[in-house]
């Protein structure tokens, strides 16, 4: 009966291995902005078309305000996070890593509009002067950029107080209701609400600022970033790189597989494809990685808003990108 030993040593073998878990993946949290066009650029992660052997990424949307405390509570290891937001946190106490640039405008100049109401008596951007003009974080990136445009391309006081403009800060979801009740003379809106508002009879541009924006800056700049903290990335370097490169590999896939992508997530989110062409083809770039040119209009950001007083120091830029991020 020698002879069965063999069989049955494989057969024992075979049921251990199968026994045996495997080896379980590390698992990287990612928080980002709640909003179609975002959903475009990580679907591929969340279908399966962006794979790894060693790690797993956990995307969770959320609105603005949850974006900014769950940064300030560290809750997620990688978290979308304002530029114009890293030197205040810094004077907090609150050192952030750049890790990738999650929002740059685009070469095409779209973006920056201010809306008004169709049947507004506003002609020029001369006129808002003294009436209300609603955003949805006056604290935001894309704001503080809107903001030095005005001042530096068209002689306007910006001031939040005492300026040439009352400012009101409400939930993005409520500007243009509340521009079309009146509340508020002209609004910035988000990504998905600007290209509805284009659409809208009920609705006209007031002036459009990409281009001053990008004029200001030398470029088109970057607004949004992904941001980690020291001791995370110190913890597990390799994990990092890893996800980075997941994260890079999701938008890549959206680029080159658009139409696949923007149907899957026009049907998911209850809009139109031509959401996506009009975000991605006139109006931002979701690089996933690091430009010497988003560093530079980092620091001429915070140049710049030393300057309007909205902070007293800042970083070189260079210090607060991470050495394993991926550069372009």
């Amino acid at each position: 009966m020698h002879w069965l030993k063999p069989s049955l040593f494989g057969m024992a073998a075979a049921v251990l291995a199968t026994s045996l878990p495997a080896t379980a993946k590390e698992k990287v949290s990612l928080s980002y902005l709640i909003d179609p066009v975002y959903e475009a650029v990580i679907w591929p992660l969340k279908n399966g078309k962006v794979a790894s052997d060693t790690v797993e990424l956990e995307p969770k949307a959320l609105g603005i305000v949850a974006l900014i405390q769950a940064v300030g509570s560290k809750t997620f290891d990688i978290s979308m996070a304002a530029v114009a937001g890293i030197p205040p946190a810094k004077a907090r106490g609150l050192d952030l890593v750049v890790v990738a640039t999650g929002y740059r405008a685009h070469p095409k100049g779209g973006g920056y509009d201010i809306f008004v109401r169709s049947d507004s008596p506003l002609k020029s951007i001369d006129q808002l002067k003294g009436k209300t003009l609603g955003s949805y974080a006056l604290r935001a990136t894309a704001t503080t950029h809107l903001r030095i445009a005005l001042a530096k391309k068209h002689g306007a006081n910006v001031a939040i107080n005492g300026g040439d403009y009352k400012w009101v800060e409400m939930p993005s979801a409520a500007l243009p209701g509340a521009l079309l009740s009146g509340r508020v003379d002209a609004a910035t809106l988000l990504n998905t609400q600007a290209w509805k508002a284009g659409k809208d009879p009920k609705f006209r541009t007031l002036i459009r600022l990409g281009r001053d924006v990008h004029e200001v800056f030398g470029g088109p700049p970057a607004s949004a970033i992904f941001v980690s903290y020291p001791e995370k990335l110190a913890a597990r370097p390799a994990v990092f790189k890893e996800a980075l490169r997941m994260l890079k590999a999701s938008a890549d896939y959206t680029k080159s597989h658009k139409n696949e992508v923007y149907a899957a997530v026009a049907k998911a989110t209850g809009t139109e494809t031509a959401l996506f062409e009009f975000f991605y083809g006139t109006y931002a770039q979701v690089p996933m990685a690091v430009s010497d040119a988003d560093v530079a209009s980092m620091n001429r950001l915070w140049k710049y808003t030393k300057e309007m007083g909205l902070i007293k120091s800042y970083p070189k830029a260079e210090s607060v990108i991470w050495d394993g991020a991926i550069r372009e």
